[in-house]
């Protein structure tokens, strides 16, 4: 979907998208407001999409421009709509934890400041920003994040010889792995891991080589053996959950909704992730991405249709 696409879609003229940068502070989470000497307010980082350029990467591209920090993004925040000169603007958010970086004045921004979220509401120029950060404010920063990846679109089965397992991408699936990994990079993985078949392994081989990561096997993690052993396949997926930080973790379409389905059971995500009654989505190449607090308790559950954010 082209960003004109996306922006009829959603009913706006112009369309942007942001962050919530922060930070581990001795007190808690700390927030980054920048402030814009062309307009004299302070704002969340956020800015226009570039031509064919995803709503997430232009969130972290925005923030590093504006404040010159490196993030990678977690949960959804929801979007701000409010009315500009050139019409009706839609700006869609996430929270951007920082890896880093150094802030230096530019025309855009010529100061950067963090701050405990209620200082940070308090020096916020608009409501819609303050909105923002009141979401943010609501999820308990995650301790662990598991980004769930469908495997992309493979060869037709009954036009394979050989063994299901070494079944290969097909040109389509190789060329929606091109599109996948430069997404599946925004999210910061620091383990990348894979069910048995070569079309899983295949769909975030490049994402583990790019990360510099070796592609850990997850034997328990493939339709054969959660088939057989469902219940090895949930013990296995919540001790990846119980590791600090994020993983990647590639899998098959009769696997990926039964975790999602066990992982928010109980929860109040149980309702988000099937709406209305639905199944619990899972196209190929789709990625849920879920964030765990300190108890592994699920926090958030964003699914991603493909990789347009």
């Amino acid at each position: 979907m082209t960003r004109t696409d996306l922006a009829g879609a959603l009913g706006v003229d112009v369309l942007a998208a942001g962050a919530v940068l922060w930070r581990a502070g001795p007190l808690g989470p700390e927030v980054g407001l920048v402030h814009r000497p062309r307009y004299d307010d302070w704002s969340l980082p956020k800015g226009k999409l570039d031509r064919g350029e995803h709503l997430a990467a232009a969130a972290v591209r925005e923030v590093l421009e504006e404040t010159g920090h490196r993030i990678r993004i977690g949960c959804r925040l929801g979007d701000t709509r409010y009315d500009v000169a050139e019409g009706s603007k839609v700006v869609r958010y996430w929270a951007g934890e920082s890896l880093g970086g150094e802030f230096e004045p530019n025309d855009e921004t010529d100061e950067l400041r963090f701050l405990a979220p209620a200082a940070a509401s308090g020096l916020l120029t608009y409501d819609h920003d303050r909105a923002v950060l009141r979401r943010f404010a609501a999820y308990p920063r995650p301790v662990s994040t598991l980004v769930l990846v469908r495997h992309a679109k493979a060869g037709s089965r009954n036009g394979w010889d050989g063994d299901d397992l070494d079944r290969p991408l097909s040109a389509t699936g190789r060329a929606q792995v091109s599109r996948l990994t430069p997404f599946l990079r925004l999210f910061g993985a620091d383990r990348v891991a894979s069910a048995p078949p070569v079309r899983c392994r295949a769909t975030v081989q490049t994402l583990a080589t790019e990360t510099g990561v070796d592609l850990a096997d997850e034997p328990a993690l493939g339709e054969i053996a959660h088939a057989d052993d469902p219940a090895a396949a949930t013990t296995r997926v919540r001790e990846i959950a119980a590791q600090p930080g994020v993983t990647v973790l590639c899998s098959q379409g009769g696997v990926i909704p039964d975790l999602v389905d066990t992982l928010t059971a109980g929860t109040p995500l149980a309702d988000r992730v099937r709406p209305g009654g639905a199944a619990i989505p899972t196209r190929k190449a789709s990625t849920w991405v879920i964030g765990f607090g300190a108890d592994l308790t699920p926090r958030s559950a964003d699914y991603y249709r493909d990789p347009a954010g």
